[in-house]
């Protein structure tokens, strides 16, 4: 603006030191803002053992540079340098060193808005760029010291929305607003009508040029935002357990992150798939193991997993639940580890004593279950382990039980169970007929099995209300 004035050599130079002297009181106002701003964060640094409250205040306030920055320029920068400026140029053109309309100092002060406008703009961004090393820096001491993460903290931030379209419009009018500033200095000799003509035409450039950059920043802020909440979206997900994949329809960069995540939910995927396989495999194991510790009950906790898992599938389950389920019934007896072999496998009867025994085996089952860590990932499969032995009458055990009142596991369990036993060979008797423990079943629905569970069972091999019928599988393993 100053090289569109017609002022002598001695004015320029008055100008100049009014600059100066004006410099020097913004050097002074935003050094006092400026070391205000990073106290917290000298602090943290200044601290051999910085305390977790100083780390995080630190965290926090380093967040917040970016939009303190903007303050900064628009407040001690901006006055420290425009009001001294403009009360010496004042009283300059008041006492005859200037000679210049007192208008003049209005399109300075306009001047200076614009271009604090654009310096915050570029102090934001730069500041945002070189903010992440000390964020890095206080979440790692905050870690190896505290044992503390400050990533998920709530910190100040801008979104995308903002900041495009403040950028757009700052980047699109700027020049708009400037020259049209520059241009009314240099026509300041003007008539009336011709300034009134002139800033007609000025004020709808600069119109048109809001305009078009607030809808080029609109266009520019859906473009960037749609595919990150997308991305958002998916990821909460993901967080949820549906390891699902992303549209990639995209075109620019964001494709590649579409891509990079869809690899990575693939990658979930097979890790997930493989995880199950060795959990799966892990159960069946367990069972296998318990199993071989006689031979006449080989293969018994996977007889009975399969066959609850029948009764499950006919009373309406599905997915996670039924796997739940197999589950449990694969290790519905690994608590008579616990239980002497010497009680376990009497071929006599049992006293008073030993069949306590083996009636705590629910329980131990139960005990020896509740030590697996995560405790919450067993908890599904507990109720099936304790309460198999419960009546529906409630004269079962461990904890006497009747009804709907037992776990819904414990009485799919007790039927497969009782079916399995009856149908299995033991040293003491052959095992039954299928047609004799169906007939046992039938008669039990309703004292010692569910009824509705125990029909759904005898349903599957032909047999519901005393009717047998013909089809019956081959007992395996």
């Amino acid at each position: 603006m100053g090289s569109t004035l017609e002022i002598g050599w001695d004015e320029y130079g008055r100008l100049i030191l009014n600059l100066c002297f004006s410099f020097v009181i913004m050097v002074l106002a935003e050094l006092r803002q400026f070391n205000k701003h990073i106290e917290p964060i000298r602090h943290a640094f200044a601290e051999k053992e910085p305390s977790l409250d100083t780390l995080r205040s630190a965290y926090l306030r380093t967040h917040r540079l970016p939009m303190l920055a903007v303050k900064r320029i628009f407040g001690p920068h901006m006055l420290g340098l425009s009001v001294p400026s403009s009360l010496a140029a004042a009283w300059m053109i008041h006492s005859g060193l200037l000679h210049l309309p007192y208008s003049y100092i209005v399109f300075g002060i306009i001047g200076a808005v614009l271009i604090t406008s654009m310096h915050a703009l570029i102090e934001f961004f730069l500041t945002e760029a070189s903010i992440p090393v000390l964020l890095r820096h206080f979440r790692e001491e905050a870690l190896a010291k505290h044992e503390a993460d400050f990533s998920l903290e709530e910190h100040s931030h801008v979104s995308i929305g903002p900041k495009f379209l403040i950028s757009c419009t700052l980047i699109g009018t700027f020049p708009l607003f400037l020259f049209s500033v520059m241009t009314q200095v240099r026509l300041g000799s003007l008539s009336g009508t011709s300034m009134r003509t002139y800033w007609a035409w000025a004020g709808l450039v600069v119109l048109l040029g809001i305009l078009f950059s607030m809808i080029a920043a609109l266009l520019l802020t859906r473009s960037v935002q749609r595919p990150i909440q997308q991305l958002y979206a998916a990821m909460n997900e993901v967080k949820d357990g549906s390891l699902l994949q992303m549209q990639n329809h995209y075109s620019d960069e964001f494709s590649r992150l579409v891509a990079g995540f869809n690899m990575m939910t693939k990658g979930l995927e097979v890790r997930e798939r493989q995880n199950r396989q060795m959990l799966d495999s892990l159960f069946t194991t367990l069972a296998v193991a318990l199993d071989a510790r006689d031979s006449y009950t080989a293969g018994h906790s996977v007889r009975v997993a399969e066959y609850s898992v029948i009764i499950g599938r006919l009373a309406g389950m599905r997915g996670q639940e039924l796997d739940n389920l197999h589950k449990s019934a694969l290790l519905h007896d690994i608590g008579k580890i616990g239980v002497q072999d010497s009680v376990l496998f009497k071929e006599g009867k049992l006293t008073d004593e030993e069949f306590d025994q083996i009636k705590s085996h629910p329980v131990l089952g139960v005990n020896i279950l509740g030590q697996i860590e995560p405790q919450e990932k067993m908890a599904p499969y507990l109720g099936g382990v304790r309460s198999h032995h419960e009546r529906y009458d409630g004269k079962g055990y461990p904890d006497g039980l009747s009804g709907e009142g037992i776990p819904l596991f414990g009485r799919i369990i007790a039927v497969a169970d009782a079916y399995d036993a009856m149908t299995s060979d033991r040293p003491y008797r052959q095992g039954m007929a299928h047609e004799q423990a169906l007939g046992i079943l039938e008669k039990g629905r309703g004292t010692q099995w569910d009824p509705e569970l125990a029909a759904l069972f005898l349903s599957y091999f032909g047999k519901i209300c005393g009717s047998i019928g013909a089809g019956y599988p081959e007992k395996t393993g």
